[in-house]
Order: structure tokens, then sequence, then C-alpha cells
């Protein structure tokens, strides 16, 4: 993978949250690579460290208690964690962006939602207030409001408009990295379709990478290029949507397809995995993910895996690919 063409790059970061309780352990050491105009999509159960890993990138993570205690997050070949105050609010907004998870307390009630699509703009770029407001208008007809809605409220607005509103700030003034976190879970699905349709056509429009979280594998199947599978702070597998949905590898991604129902077959059982995500101040000496896995044998209790790659895209961490038996012993369950 060619390093200029990354618009984003996350080696082996590590974010911590000290609290009175403990260290929680967040973020463990992490890799991710998004080229330009692809995207990717980051699943897993809550509290696997998908926000977190977010907010890093930002670098929005609370301090105290949280610290980022090492690793590298370079966007479009520029250390994020070497910015200063000052160069980190030029770039956010402009170079990366940010849906939040929830409309209704991402937007400002005294402001009218032109204003704040305006105020993107006034931000970063060299424009006049009445061009700002120009395009503020330009940008709702584009997320499929009137643009003469501009000039009305967050309140005035349906959950589903307001998180359009908030997709039409987040790349008017047209970002290179959009991050979307959870972007539908508000929204019913009829909704939902639609703002998944809406970010797809737009960040087709203005060539966009996106960084897609979520814990639902169908948004990722119909936006996403790539997908990685994060469990208590660690990426378990990642590859291109055929290598993981088709090709599945870690026992942990296994289960999540295990437990979404069979459209085909009515009468089939969901099979949920067993047990919860570990404690985040207190993980596993081993794999993480042992206590909950079927095929955990001594060595997964005892020693965390290290990635193996099955080919150029695909990566798994999981001591089953240096066992033969593993395999064998998998088919047969």
């Amino acid at each position: 993978m060619n390093d200029k063409n990354l618009v984003l790059n996350i080696e082996n970061l590590v974010v911590h949250y000290e609290t009175e309780y403990g260290t929680v352990k967040a973020v463990n050491g992490i890799d991710l690579k998004l080229e330009k105009k692809r995207s990717i999509g980051l699943v897993g159960e809550t509290g696997a460290g998908k926000t977190t890993t977010a907010l890093a990138i930002l670098r929005l993570i609370p301090d105290p208690p949280g610290v980022i205690k090492s690793g590298l997050i370079m966007l479009d070949g520029e250390s994020i964690l070497k910015k200063n105050t000052k160069e980190l609010e030029e770039i956010r907004g402009k170079d990366v962006s940010m849906i939040f998870q929830d409309p209704m307390t991402a937007l400002n009630p005294v402001f009218t939602v032109g204003e704040q699509i305006a105020e993107s703009i006034l931000l970063h770029e060299d424009v006049s207030k009445s061009e700002a407001n120009e395009r503020a208008k330009e940008m709702l007809e584009l997320a499929g409001i009137p643009g003469h809605r501009a000039n009305d409220y967050p309140h005035q607005f349906s959950g589903g408009m307001k998180q359009r509103v908030v997709i039409a700030i987040a790349l008017a003034c047209h970002t290179k990295l959009l991050i979307a976190d959870e972007p539908t879970t508000a929204l019913d699905v009829t909704i939902q379709a639609q703002v998944l349709e809406l970010m797809n056509n737009l960040k087709e429009k203005y060539q966009t990478s996106l960084l897609m979280i979520t814990h639902d594998l169908g948004i990722v199947a119909e936006i996403c290029d790539e997908v990685a599978v994060m469990y208590a702070g660690r990426i378990v597998e990642k590859g291109t949507l055929t290598d993981v949905f088709n090709k599945t590898k870690h026992p942990y991604t296994e289960g999540l397809f295990n437990s979404l129902p069979n459209i085909n077959d009515r009468k089939a059982k969901l099979k949920p995995i067993p047990g919860l995500m570990p404690d985040p101040t207190n993980l596993p000496i081993g794999c993480s993910f042992s206590p909950r896995c079927t095929y955990a044998t001594d060595i997964c209790r005892e020693k965390k895996p290290n990635p193996r790659w099955i080919n150029d895209t695909h990566m798994v961490e999981c001591f089953a690919y240096d066992d033969p038996a593993f395999h064998i012993m998998r088919r047969e369950k």
C-alpha cells in the first residue's frame, strides 16, 4: 500500500482512561490504514473502543481522564499528535470531520441550522458572510432539505432531518476524511436507509474517505469497501468485505455473524456469543476473547496473539492459524 495514497494511518495506538477505579484500557495497540476515496467500517460491541479511536484521531479524548499513551496518527501525511491547539482547530471541520451518534444533541439549539453550517465555512475558508450563507443553503439542498429552511432552528426538524443537517455541516468544507460514529442509531429503518444513501452520494461527490463506526454489519456491507472488527481495544480481524464476510477467520467475527437472524431459515435459532466483553480495567492475560471462545486452548489463555496475514488484505489475530488441528476442530463444530 502506497503511503502517499493514505488519508489515515494509525500505528500501535494506545489510549487509557485513568480513573479512581483503575486504568481503563480502551484502545490497546491498534493499526488502521485508510486510502483516499475509500471507506472502512469499524465494527464491534459497545465498549470495544471504537468511539475512543475516533476521538483520538480528532484529538478530542477528554484529558483528564483520557491519555493517548503511545502510537502514531497520520492524517494525509501529517502527524496529528504533534499538532498544537491552533493547528488542530484548523484541521477539524476542514480536513477531518465527525458525525456524532445523537443528532438531537449535536446541534446548538439557539442558532439556526444555516448559521451553524455557515460557521464551519467561515472558519476555514476566505469568504464573506453572505457567501457562506449561500453555501449553507446549497449544502442543505444537497442534503435533501429545502434551502429556505436555513432560517429554522434545530427543534423545528425531525431526527432524520437533524442528522442530514449534521452531515451538511461535516461536509461543508469538502473534508478529506469523514468519521461517522453510529450515524443512524436514533433513526427508524426507513430514515436510516435515506441517511446512508445521502452519505454515500456526498462521499462520492466530494471524493471523501469514510471511517464508519457501527455495530451493524448490514450498514458495513452497504456502504464500506473494507471492514475492521474490534474487540476489547484490539482489531482482531480486518480485510475487504469479501475477506471478512465470505472467508471469516476470527471466532469473534464468526460469533457476530452467527448471532444475526437468517432470513432464509425462519426456524433457525440465533447463536449468541456466550459471556460478556471483559472488564477493560482487568483484561485477560492472554487473548481477550479466550474466556468466550469455544475454540480456546491453553496458549490462548497465556499469551496474546500476534497479527497473522491470510493474504495481502486479510489479517486476523488468532493462535489458531499456527495450529492445523484447529481447522479440523472448527469444521466439526
